[in-house]
């Protein structure tokens, strides 16, 4: 899967690759080119006393180090670029496919891992692609050219060679293979923090009001606890590595004077020979050694791009039509037929065969007991959620039929739980209608009954902070309802939208409503009887079921369900 990640994201920068590559691989060649120089300055200047080969060899030496440093330094700036590069593409692939997923998709993976494998684990995959870059070129080449080098300055201590790299290859061997299953339940362990901290973010309120607080906290350092458990195991492999790998260096030192030096002694190599051979020696273990950094940090990037992988490949339940229905003249009619909808693993659905219709230009209001399906039932019409089995449907047309962009611009849904987005009113409202002008908001505004709050806090520029946190329940829930009334659309649906508006305010809502929506469809479902007094069509739901229908004047007569849910609301006088 890393691989496949890999070469993916990379393709678009294959002529960055490629200078990498060569700019990695002149900077190696000038490494190894330059003990060989030295050699030549000791044997043949500084023995011999040639001042002027020492000048001319040593100015030959100066320029290859200048030209290796470049080459070095472009070459990590063409990698890091790649990296960086590679890892925003892949960032925004997860994004647009977490876009694309559906409540159940969305749930079944569940928000935190999302959260850590668009971040955290994208993060570990960029970094293996850097050090990839900056590694597999210089590694590979370093080793086998050191090996060359050294064999060529002394065939006689080559046997130290043969000793010390299988010695690091062996420690590298067995590191990854303690490391993998610990990088494995690493990635898990930030799932678990990532999601006792936002639930605890989240529900700070409710925390508070019980006096949880020492409880919630246990819970995050129980958490915290076992990441730091598992990074201490991961650590201690990386700080058991650092000794084994300069133990491994300094023994091959103390062999290569020791041996060598009997060996200059014999006459058999020349002291330049022996100082290049131990140069070479430390190149290439020091090359070993880097590509153990790179091996350490593979079994984690494996893990990782596996985890990437699994939401790239997860196709959303909720797919768009190849060729979608374009709708010539929308009216706003919409028809239930024999809908159902289970969520995943429920063994009752909480839907069950559902038929009605809502006649264009028409109010329908939708009421029931909580749990009944009321929010379940208005989630199908945008296409939040895909119906288990039946048919929704505009203006004849099926919504798996519709684009994204047709579903929107036909309904304008404001939803049970109002949320606005960092910013400002406009841009808040411009998720509506990006085109809109500013009569146009201050219009939604109008009727929304939001429009004085907004001009004291300074208009549409006001700013808007994440969740719209800075305003209170009330205003959120009219931003949100100006945010649907500005889009213009033919079906308007409120899923229990007005019930955070006092009395008042709801009554005013409701009266200028009719004028903007005139000739539009309306959905509304409400707690509150006052509310839908007025509508066309009332549908009580009781379990999943239409257990009446009617106008409020027919059902006060024939539903026991309603006449229970009005007289619970409303005086005895105005129930008759």
């Amino acid at each position: 899967m890393l691989w496949t990640l890999v070469r993916k994201y990379t393709k678009p920068y294959l002529r960055l690759i490629a200078l990498a590559v060569v700019l990695q691989l002149a900077s190696t060649l000038a490494t190894l080119y330059l003990p060989s120089l030295n050699a030549r300055i000791i044997d043949e200047g500084v023995v011999q006393g040639d001042t002027a080969f020492i000048w001319r060899v040593g100015g030959l030496m100066l320029a290859v180090a200048f030209g290796q440093v470049v080459s070095a330094v472009l070459a990590v700036w063409c990698g890091s670029r790649v990296a960086m590069a590679a890892g925003r593409d892949i960032r925004t692939g997860v994004y647009q496919r977490v876009d694309s997923f559906s409540a159940n998709d969305v749930s079944r993976f569940g928000a935190a891992t999302l959260i850590t494998r668009g971040t955290n684990d994208v993060q570990q995959v960029q970094l293996i692609i850097l050090m990839g870059l900056n590694f597999m070129v210089m590694v590979p080449i370093m080793s086998i050219g050191g090996i060359i080098m050294a064999v060529q300055e002394d065939p006689g201590l080559s046997w130290l060679v043969w000793v010390s790299v299988p010695v690091l290859l062996i420690i590298v061997g067995l590191l990854v293979r303690l490391l993998m299953p610990l990088f494995t339940r690493m990635q898990g362990n930030i799932d678990s923090i990532n999601g006792v901290m936002r639930e605890q973010i989240m529900g700070i309120r409710v925390v508070r009001a019980f006096v949880r607080e020492d409880h919630e906290t246990g819970r995050f350092t129980d958490a915290n606890a076992i990441l730091t458990d598992t990074s201490v195991r991961i650590g201690r492999l990386f700080i058991l590595m650092g000794p084994i790998i300069t133990m491994v260096l300094h023994l091959a030192t103390a062999a290569v004077l020791w041996f060598g030096g009997h060996r200059v002694d014999q006459g058999l190599v020349q002291v330049g020979s022996l100082t290049a051979f131990m140069q070479y020696l430390l190149q290439i273990l020091v090359a070993v050694m880097m590509g153990t950094f790179m091996f350490m940090m593979f079994p984690r990037a494996v893990v990782c791009a596996r985890r990437i992988g699994d939401v790239l490949d997860t196709s959303s339940s909720m797919m768009e039509p190849e060729e979608p229905v374009e709708l010539e003249a929308p009216r706003g009619e919409v028809e239930f037929r024999g809908v159902s909808y289970a969520y995943p693993g429920a063994e009752v659905p909480v839907l069950d065969t559902l038929s009605f219709t809502v006649e264009a230009g028409t109010t329908t209001a939708i009421i029931g007991a909580t749990g009944s399906g009321k929010s379940t039932l208005v989630n199908l019409l945008p296409r939040l959620q895909d119906a288990t089995s039946g048919e929704v449907i505009i203006d004849g047309a099926p919504v798996t039929a519709l684009s994204r962009t047709t579903i929107t611009e036909s309904v304008g849904f404001v939803p049970q739980r109002p949320y606005l987005f960092s910013g400002t009113v406009r841009s808040n409202l411009h998720f509506g209608a990006p085109d809109a002008t500013d009569e146009e908001m201050w219009r939604a505004l109008e009727t929304a009954q939001a429009a004085d709050f907004v001009r004291e806090q300074g208009g549409l520029n006001y700013s808007i902070s994440q969740g719209g946190t800075n305003v209170s329940g009330g205003q959120r829930q009219r931003l949100c309802i100006a945010r649907a009334l500005v889009s213009r659309p033919r079906v308007y649906v409120f899923d229990d939208s007005f019930s955070a508006l006092d009395v008042a305010t709801d009554a005013r809502l409701r009266a200028a409503l009719p004028n903007y929506t005139e000739g539009a469809t309306m959905i509304i479902v409400a707690q509150r009887v006052s509310t839908i007094t007025n509508a066309d069509q009332i549908l009580v739901l009781e379990n999943g079921a239409i257990a009446a229908r009617g106008t409020h004047e027919q059902l006060l007569t024939s539903s026991t369900t309603y006449q229970e849910i009005v007289n619970s609301q409303l005086s005895e006088e105005n129930a008759v």
